[in-house]
Order: structure tokens, then sequence, then C-alpha cells
């Protein structure tokens, strides 16, 4: 059985200091290369439909495309520090937050503005930067799933997962104050994802744990903006992110049907090494870091942050769910759930898988702002 110090290097998933172990030693650098080891296939088995819930979900696909530039509109002023303002005020941020005998007892309201400056920041960096490592997975899933209507519905997300892109980075460095480098877990965890050689495993760690994550996480901040931008841009990216999962899910559910139970074992390691990295990902600890803040002593704060504690558990509001329905959390021994108690998320079992709900996420006739 492989031990969790096997697999995430660590036997104590909150031990602080390995975690911040993990750095980002490159951030100057423009490139990042990652060997990719898979194989491109091709398949001369063109009969389209033969699996009929993801070619319903490559119709809805293309009668769902957006324009980043012309459909969000691009006009609305953003005083970044008048919405941060609003945003901490509106959601009680730092409410029941002890920081008594920290780094932060001495902080006014000017330091912890520019913590909210920083930390949208490093947030909207941090899913800009996801969104590139799902544009480069779901090509290679065009490559490498042996399904005509697998590769059709990818193709279309190849095209969202460069909208994602574009609109987060002109969101950035057009509305807000620049972009940070990527969080070295969320780093790691791409280059693993597009490293592997199975193209089922380049599904589970993006479209099922990135982008569940991700979904979650859009639902969470679109739901806490003031700003109507960001707001705006959020409902058109969480449109496209829950077709994204859902054909995750129905890809796996099938296709996991013929695994052993020593390979479903591996893929429920590796969605808790998954899970893992994404968590320890939003410690932020390159924000405290620039603001010259002890990394360790800020880190230990946060994670005693009932707002963030609660922000960590709701990212998996998504993903629990999923991997339950994809027998993930009860093969073999149930080693899933129990590794998802350990974190303390499995309650979000209950909650409904992204095969039953992503057509609620679907924008209605009229909702995409542009002139057709």
């Amino acid at each position: 059985m492989t031990s969790t110090e096997n697999i995430i290097g660590r036997a104590d998933v909150n031990d602080i200091e390995q975690i911040l172990m993990i750095s980002n030693t490159d951030v100057d650098a423009a490139i990042h290369a990652v060997e990719d080891n898979a194989d491109a296939i091709f398949t001369w088995d063109y009969e389209k439909g033969s699996r009929p819930a993801l070619n319903k979900l490559y119709e809805k696909a293309k009668n769902s495309q957006w324009n980043g530039e012309t459909d969000l509109d691009w006009s609305i002023n953003v005083d970044q520090e008048a919405v941060v303002v609003a945003n901490m005020a509106a959601n009680n941020r730092g409410v029941g937050l002890d920081v008594a005998g920290t780094c932060f007892e001495k902080w006014g309201d000017k330091e912890w503005t520019e913590l909210g400056i920083q930390s949208q920041n490093w947030t909207l960096s941090q899913f800009m930067h996801g969104e590139q490592g799902a544009l480069l997975c779901t090509a290679k899933i065009v490559e490498t799933v042996p399904w005509i209507d697998a590769k059709y519905y990818a193709s279309t997300q190849v095209m969202d997962e460069a909208r994602h892109v574009e609109v987060f980075a002109k969101y950035l460095n057009e509305k807000l104050s620049g972009h940070y480098p990527v969080n070295a877990h969320l780093k790691m965890l791409l280059d693993d994802i597009v490293r592997d050689s199975r193209w089922d495993m380049t599904y589970l760690g993006m479209q099922i744990m990135v982008e569940g994550l991700a979904l979650a996480a859009f639902g969470f901040m679109h739901q806490m903006t003031t700003e109507p931008l960001l707001k705006q841009l959020l409902r058109y990216v969480m449109s496209d992110e829950a077709r994204h999962v859902a054909f995750g899910v129905l890809s796996l559910k099938e296709y996991y049907q013929e695994l052993s139970l020593d390979e479903i074992r591996e893929r429920q390691e590796f969605a808790f090494e998954a899970a893992v990295r994404m968590r320890d990902r939003f410690l932020q600890q390159e924000v405290w870091d620039r603001m010259g803040v002890p990394v360790k002593e800020a880190v230990n704060v946060v994670m005693h942050d009932p707002g963030q504690i609660l922000f960590q558990q709701m990212l998996f509001a998504k993903i629990v769910p999923n991997c339950k329905k994809l027998g993930l959390l009860d093969a073999g021994d149930g080693w899933l759930r129990t590794k998802f108690t350990e974190l303390g998320v499995i309650d979000f079992e209950h909650m409904p898988d992204t095969e039953e709900e992503y057509e609620t996420f679907a924008l209605a006739d009229g909702e995409i702002a542009g002139v057709r």
C-alpha cells in the first residue's frame, strides 16, 4: 500500500515547513518545457454520436461560444482599491480572525487593503495559469483519446481555454495591477498531469480535479465579488467550465468500468495528490513574500482563518461528488473516502455531480452581451 509520504512527499498533509519548502525557482522564465510522454492516437472510426452523451455535449459547446473581446464590457472602469474595500465589507472577511501576537497585530486599514489587492492579483493569476494548463491538457486529450466523439468535444474545449486565458490576462493587466508567477504547487501538479502518458490521467487530473476546483472557486468568487465586469467574466467562464467537468465525468465513467482494482487505486492516489496540491496552493505564500511578511507565521494564521477554511472546503464541492460518480470514493477498501474525510471535505459527496447539473450553468438566450 502506498503511503501518504510516498504520494505527496510528506507524512503529515498539514506540515507547514514541508509545504513551504516547495517553491517556484524560475519565476523570471517565460518558457517552461515539460516532457509529454503520450502517443498521438488516430481513429478511423468516424461514427458521430456513438456516445450520445458526448455528442450532446459537443453540440451544446458549438452553440455556446462567446467572444472575450466583444461580449464582455471592457469599458467598465475598475477601481481595484475601492472594489477590495467593498468586497471585504460585503463579505465580512477577517471577522473572527485572531491576530493577537502575530505579524498582523499592528496592521491598519492600509495594510489590510493592500493584502486584498495582492490577494486578488494572486488568485486571478493562478486561475489564469491553471487555464493555460487546461489549454495544453485538452489539446493533449484531442491527440490521445481513442473516441471520435471525445476528440470532437475536446477540440471545442481547446477554444474555450484559449478564451479563458485571454480574458483573465486582459483583466489582470488592464483592470488590476499585474499578475503573479505560477504557484509552485500548481506548477508541480500541472507538470505531473502533462507528463503522464495515460489519456485518462489527463482527464482525471485536469477535467475532474483542476477544472472541478475551478468551477467551485469561480462560483464562490462570482457570488462574493461586487465588481460587475469580473462578475460577468466569471459567469461566462463558469458556463464553459461546467461542460468541461461533465466531459470528464462522462468519459471516465465509461472507461473506469474496464479497469482493475489496482489500476483504480492508482487513480485514487492521483486524485488525493491533486487535492492536496491544490489545497496547498491557496496558502498564498508568494503574497506574503511580496508583502515582506514572515511567510510561515502568516500561513499559520491563514490556516486558522474561518473564512479561509470555509473557502478551501468549498473548493471541493464539485470534486467530491464527481469522484463518487466515477466510483473512486468507495472502490476497493474505500481508500479515497478515508483521505477525503481526513481533509474534511467528505460531506460534499451528497452534492449534485456535474453530469447532472452542467446544463444549469448554461448561458440563457440573450445573456451574451455582444452583437452576433
